[in-house]
């Protein structure tokens, strides 16, 4: 089923609350910017215990729908930018061009700064424990500017991000993990 349809199943006060927490869920799964779980905790840490209350139900969905018509409005303005580049004979975006196709993995729209941080705390939470105690010098870097921006509230250069962004990364069986935090990273410190 579309987006849509699970919104209208959210908003309808026919069917039981559970059902409609189910379907919100679902509306997460088709949008989930920052991951499944980690949207979960951000938009109960925004709208409330969804789970249990109606009127935090409708607000965690007005938050998603909010995001989500953005990154859509966003996608629009993209595509418009890139039929006029096209004309102009540019047929290849530039690597500096932000691109929401790729953004949407990573980047909540609307409040990108505090998703971010959001996720990072949902990940050093959550999964840090699972790779620590390590060695691993990437992996010490990226705990340490993950430690540095949610106990400090410090701001990361984008000298100290792209330090973390090491190619090696690339080739881990947890890169796209640890890919994914060095994004929040980037945009909780602004360089996105």
């Amino acid at each position: 089923m579309s987006f849509g349809t699970f919104a209208r199943q959210v908003r309808d006060p026919a069917l039981p609350h559970r059902w409609r927490v189910s379907a919100f869920r679902s509306c997460v799964q088709l949008y989930r910017p920052i991951g499944f779980e980690a949207t979960l905790s951000f938009v109960e840490s925004r709208a409330g215990r969804f789970q249990r209350d109606e009127a935090a139900l409708l607000r965690a969905l007005d938050l998603v729908e909010a995001g989500r018509a953005a990154w859509h409005a966003e996608l629009q303005t993209y595509a418009a930018r890139r039929r006029e580049a096209k004309k102009r004979g540019r047929r290849s975006p530039r690597a500096e061009e932000a691109n929401p196709n790729i953004q949407a993995r990573w980047y909540w729209y609307g409040a990108p700064r505090e998703a971010a941080l959001h996720a990072l705390w949902f990940w050093r939470r959550k999964r840090l424990p699972d790779l620590m105690p390590s060695t691993d010098p990437v992996l010490l870097e990226i705990s340490a500017c993950v430690n540095e921006i949610l106990d400090v509230g410090a701001v990361l250069t984008e000298a100290r991000c792209e330090a973390a962004r090491l190619s090696e990364l690339e080739h881990r069986l947890y890169a796209w993990d640890l890919l994914t935090v060095v994004r929040h990273l980037e945009v909780a410190s602004g360089l996105r």
